[in-house]
């Protein structure tokens, strides 16, 4: 849905926090074949597993990596057409910072997709995924580093133009799908 709503023929589009590239690999497919796709992620071994993938796919050409922090994004600005986060602002140690960094890398007139995880909006629900989740990051490898997180005051403190808001998923765990617009005379942040 992400891909789907932010990526144009022809884009350049950094996926940050790219993982193994399932979402700059949807990019790269949408984005061709005159786009590029820029996978960055914080973690080497993650990068490696990355190419792998998109040489299985045949889209080394169309997609580069580097290594980087979203807090710190290591681009000028205004450089990206289009700048996606799917499940990577979550483990974050600063999310709003990251999300501030993507739309500073994004051209005016570009566009910002993003999903994290949210949180349930019963108090029922609210309780029992916390119950649920502190017994999980005992167990390191079960948590994954995803916890429940709010941007939206960090993009409404830009002239953002907001193109989606939507909370998904099922009830103990939902997920926020955003996707907005950065203004072609943006504010500073």
């Amino acid at each position: 849905m992400v891909v789907e709503q932010t990526v144009r023929p022809g884009d350049l589009v950094l996926d940050a926090g790219a993982g193994t590239a399932s979402t700059g690999i949807l990019a790269a497919r949408k984005a061709a074949p005159s786009g590029s796709v820029t996978c960055l992620d914080l973690c080497d071994e993650m990068i490696a597993v990355a190419r792998e993938k998109v040489a299985r796919e045949a889209l080394a050409t169309a997609i580069n990596f580097t290594t980087g922090d979203m807090c710190h994004l290591p681009f000028a600005d205004n450089h990206f057409d289009v700048a996606l986060s799917t499940y990577s602002l979550c483990p974050l140690y600063d999310p709003a910072r990251g999300v501030l960094e993507l739309y500073r890398v994004v051209k005016p007139g570009g566009r910002i997709g993003l999903a994290y995880s949210d949180t349930p909006e019963q108090p029922f629900m609210q309780w029992l995924t916390n119950k649920i989740e502190r017994m999980a990051w005992l167990i390191p490898s079960l948590s994954m580093g995803c916890r429940a997180i709010d941007v939206l005051p960090a993009i409404q403190h830009t002239d953002a133009r907001m193109i989606m808001n939507r909370k998904i998923g099922i009830p103990l765990w939902p997920f926020r799908v955003i996707i907005f617009e950065k203004s072609d005379h943006p504010l500073a942040v």
